[in-house]
């Protein structure tokens, strides 16, 4: 049966033309489930439901770095290499948000424009909107569709905006941290947070003038290393060096991430870490729920604008405004 909105499909016809490698369709599939529309959960649903069984072949592969590491370009030279090599590869560029627009301000597909014409390639840009972490809302579902549609690696490129990061730890298998010398970033070898989610590090634009200075980084985060807790017992990360400009250094990083795919799935790891990772998925679709229900009562009873209104004032704590607010969604 054909579904009502004209801007839709049925779910089946979105099914088949994701699993038949339909790139049209699986477009339009990454825009339904990008909808915040209502009449659109239960179709989404229906269409994730479907493609389910063919899911989880990928290398799920998180890459980060703060703006002017070289993403993008390092993106499109391992890419390069991989279709090369017979991978089909889907890339899932997470951007900054225009604050009016709330689109994607930076535009990876035009920034990628060798790799945008292989066929064996496709680039989805998606803006970040108001999530944290450094990924979109609906990144997980997206790679559920691309591993669908066959792509058997997966690569998603984060905002880097920092230390919140580590938010794309809980949704890929491998999470390789980009970073440059001479820019400040050797101190970041004596901080936790990031580094410790990182499988691997890559030192960037290793060319010219830069090779003895970043060599040099390259020994401080290997050491740096030694103090901090690694993201898995089962592994541990290496700094590598490379330079896009110069096409070296990158397929030691890819044999890397191929040793620690195999690696973790003869182990056992793989699948223990991607059903940690469906559970964090649950919270986290468990506290939208919440939030939209909240929403939803706010604006037909307008009750949150008045308890912040109290907050604001000091007349109640926020959090007995918060226990409230629980107690309204449970009186729904």
């Amino acid at each position: 049966m054909q579904y009502l909105d004209p801007n839709r499909v049925s779910a089946d016809q979105y099914i088949n033309g994701v699993l038949e490698g339909d790139l049209v369709m699986l477009a339009r599939a990454l825009s339904l489930i990008e909808s915040s529309r209502i009449a659109d959960t239960s179709l989404k649903l229906r269409v994730l439901e479907g493609i389910l069984p063919k899911t989880g072949n990928a290398l799920r592969v998180g890459i980060t770095g703060a703006p002017g590491v070289g993403k993008s370009t390092f993106i499109e030279e391992l890419g390069l290499m991989l279709v090369e090599k017979g991978y089909k590869l889907a890339i899932l560029t997470i951007d900054p948000s225009s604050q009016r627009s709330r689109g994607s301000i930076l535009g990876d597909k035009t920034r990628m424009d060798k790799l945008s014409k292989s066929d064996s390639a496709f680039i989805r840009p998606t803006a970040a909107g108001s999530s944290l972490g450094g990924v979109a809302q609906h990144t997980r579902e997206s790679i559920l569709l691309c591993e669908a549609a066959g792509y058997n690696v997966v690569f998603v490129e984060t905002v880097g905006v920092g230390q919140s990061e580590i938010q794309v730890r809980n949704i890929v298998d491998y999470f390789l941290l980009l970073m440059i010398s001479g820019a400040g970033d050797e101190l970041q070898g004596l901080k936790k947070g990031v580094m410790e989610m990182a499988d691997g590090l890559a030192i960037t634009k290793v060319d010219g003038e830069n090779i003895h200075k970043a060599k040099l980084t390259q020994t401080t985060f290997q050491n740096a290393l030694q103090y901090l807790v690694p993201a898995s017992s089962e592994w541990q990360p290496k700094v590598f060096t490379c330079s896009a400009f110069n096409k070296t250094g990158i397929e030691d990083i890819w044999d890397n991430v191929e040793q620690y795919f195999q690696q973790m799935k003869d182990n056992g790891y793989l699948e223990h870490q991607r059903q940690n990772q469906r559970l964090i998925w649950l919270d986290d679709c468990m506290r939208s729920e919440i939030t939209r229900h909240f929403q939803q009562i706010n604006k037909d009873e307008g009750s949150f604008e008045r308890l912040k209104g109290q907050v604001q004032k000091g007349t109640i704590l926020p959090n007995r405004a918060v226990v409230q607010i629980i107690e309204q969604l449970i009186s729904k």
